[in-house]
């Protein structure tokens, strides 16, 4: 029998292309591991533990029992180059003939000794996040999905996200983001929980009236997934703690409920160069959108100034529909996760209108001001000194300065 084998397998060999270790490594190198079309892909056909041990880095993990399903995703054009690798190169060379007989691929080559010599010749090795058994039960429906996977999964818990606001829009943001595994969340909110606020922010609850926001959607938080770290902020944001308080986390959620905060959020994201994921609400109507400084437009291109107050009222005066802010706040979750697994079309450059009523999404484009006095302004030029220095917003935004 395994005569028959070595038989089968060198006559398999003989057939297949091979390729050195070396020459795979100078492959990868002389490509650009952004591209979404690179001339070679190279493909690890070995199992879920061995690929968990350690694998090339830049390889797509496509295990030869799944080969049938996956190969698609990992090397859509069947003309493609690909190589194939597995523990010593057989396996990979056995996938390799199965691609040109069965899938029509042209381009297929078989790395030879596999990741054992790439190991032998010294060439570089990734050891992925290593997943508690837990870990890998909690999360097992994103890492079956070849957008995130593990890697991706890995990238949700190392993110910090910044909540402003454990309110209407905080609470499903701060829910969903928590589920997902965002790794550190931080909440920024100086209210208490009122028993008027348990109609639409669901991350309270009748027994922690009277308590901080911050406190009782931490408590939920942890319950729900002990691996989120939570940091609370009971404090408003102003201009002497702004700074400060953001310029460590990768992403802001903006669920606040003034102007001037928010013009006074632009300002320093801008400078930070921090993306703002924000969404806003009242009655029956929401709108979300991303500013992501110098890739789309700032908050001061879409409002440079701010409206009369009697044309923005708040959902304390007009009211809100309980379940519109979970509508809203779950899109602004979805858009964090896009944005860190840098996956799909985030809203950049786009704001999105909703009516409850009529159950109409509509998309309009937005462009930045070439004259913004935000950020047509290189933040190359922004000292250290002037970073924590902003205008007064609050007279700004009652009309008392340009």
């Amino acid at each position: 029998m395994a005569n028959n084998y070595q038989d089968f397998l060198s006559k398999i060999k003989e057939q297949i292309p091979e390729i050195s270790p070396k020459d795979v490594q100078a492959i990868l190198e002389s490509q650009d591991p952004t591209s979404a079309s690179p001339d070679a892909v190279l493909v690890d056909v070995r199992e879920q533990h061995e690929w968990d041990e350690s694998h090339i880095p830049g390889a797509k993990h496509v295990p030869r029992g799944y080969l049938e399903q996956r190969i698609g995703r990992a090397a859509p054009d069947t003309d493609q180059r690909v190589i194939l690798y597995c523990q010593s190169g057989n396996r990979s060379a056995i996938a390799a003939k199965t691609l040109i007989d069965e899938f029509g691929y042209t381009n297929v080559e078989n790395m030879t000794g596999g990741i054992t010599d790439w190991k032998q010749a010294h060439l570089p090795i990734e050891i992925p996040f290593q997943y508690s058994d837990a870990q890998r039960i909690r999360y097992s429906r994103h890492m079956l999905l070849p957008e995130v996977g593990p890697e991706g999964q890995e990238k949700l818990l190392k993110s910090k996200v910044l909540l402003l606001g454990a309110g209407g829009l905080g609470a499903p943001v701060a829910l969903y983001l928590a589920a997902a595994g965002i790794g550190q969340l931080g909440i920024v909110d100086d209210d208490v929980v009122d028993a008027s606020n348990l109609q639409r922010q669901v991350i309270h609850s009748t027994n922690t009236i009277g308590e901080s926001k911050v406190e009782s959607a931490k408590q939920t938080i942890e319950a729900l997934n002990p691996d989120v770290e939570v940091t609370t902020y009971n404090t408003r944001l102003n201009a002497d703690n702004i700074v400060e308080i953001i310029k460590d986390y990768d992403i802001i959620v903006d669920g606040v409920d003034n102007f001037p905060t928010r013009y006074l959020l632009n300002d320093a994201t801008v400078r930070l160069k921090i993306p703002v994921v924000s969404a806003s609400i009242l009655a029956f109507d929401g709108q979300l959108t991303i500013f992501k400084p110098y890739d789309g437009p700032c908050y001061r291109c879409l409002y440079p100034v701010p409206p009369p107050a009697e044309l923005a009222p708040s959902c304390g005066e007009n009211g809100v529909l309980g379940v519109l802010p979970g509508t809203m706040g779950l899109l602004q979750a979805t858009e964090v996760i896009k944005l860190i697994l840098d996956i799909g079309d985030p809203l950049i450059g786009r704001l999105m209108l909703y009516d409850a009523l009529a159950e109409e999404f509509t998309n309009l484009k937005i462009r930045r001001d070439p004259e913004c006095p935000i950020c047509s302004r290189d933040p190359d030029e922004i000292s250290d000194e002037e970073l924590g220095k902003f205008p007064d917003y609050d007279a700004f935004c009652a009309g008392a300065i340009a």
